[in-house]
């Protein structure tokens, strides 16, 4: 008989181990910002002994990389399916929509990105990879202004972008600290309204929107 099977076993058990630790790690990342967060917490909040944490992790800053590098390969999937050339043909309220949602959703089901990527002394790789993220995330919008105004200067299309992203992070960060229902509906409502009426005036006409504000919103 084949023996290969108890491997496979051993590598599964592994896994959900691993996952039991980065989420027990989220949580206390939340609580307590990466600084304070000890792997002795870590370790209580997953129900598992110190020893036990170490055979998976040598240490917090191992746990909150291997955490950043799941969270940014999951943030790159969800502004992968906002900016598509299919969303830019839309009108600017189904097209915030579009955009906004899959990135909303992202961050309300796993806050600890913005605790882990935006903390103090996080390690310097987790620190590069959003910086690097940041960066794509902005030409993504430098991109949509170009779809639509070809002719923007590049400073201008800069600056545009620049305030559109601060917009969105400033009204995401309500978006996550409201109660989770009506009221986080209504924030993101708000959020939506917000940027639309700063990019209308900009790209409303190239976009052929009509002149409603949104109105629609997800549910997380």
């Amino acid at each position: 008989m084949s023996e290969e099977p108890k491997p496979r076993r051993r590598q599964a058990r592994g896994e959900r181990r691993i996952a039991q630790l980065l989420q027990a790690a989220a949580n206390v990342f939340c609580a307590n910002g990466y600084t304070a967060t000890s792997t002795n917490a870590i370790a209580r909040e997953a129900s598992v002994s110190p020893g036990t944490l170490y055979q998976y992790f040598p240490n917090k800053e191992a746990i909150a990389v291997e955490l950043g590098d799941r969270l940014l390969h999951q943030m790159r999937e969800a502004h992968g399916q906002a900016f598509t050339p299919e969303n830019f043909e839309l009108p600017l309220p189904e097209l915030l929509d579009a955009v906004l949602d899959p990135m909303i959703e992202f961050n309300c089901q796993n806050p600890v990105f913005l605790a882990l990527m935006h903390g103090s002394e996080v390690p310097g790789r987790i620190a590069e990879e959003h910086d690097e993220l940041h960066a794509s995330l902005l030409a993504r919008v430098g991109d949509l202004l170009g779809h639509y105004l070809p002719d923007l200067p590049a400073a201008d299309r800069a600056r545009i972008s620049d305030m559109t992203f601060a917009v969105f992070k400033g009204g995401l960060a309500l978006v996550l600290a409201a109660p989770e229902g009506p009221e986080r509906n209504a924030t993101i409502a708000e959020l939506k309204t917000a940027l639309y009426r700063y990019l209308d005036p900009v790209i409303g006409d190239a976009n052929l929107t009509g002149p409603s504000p949104v109105t629609t919103t997800p549910t997380p």
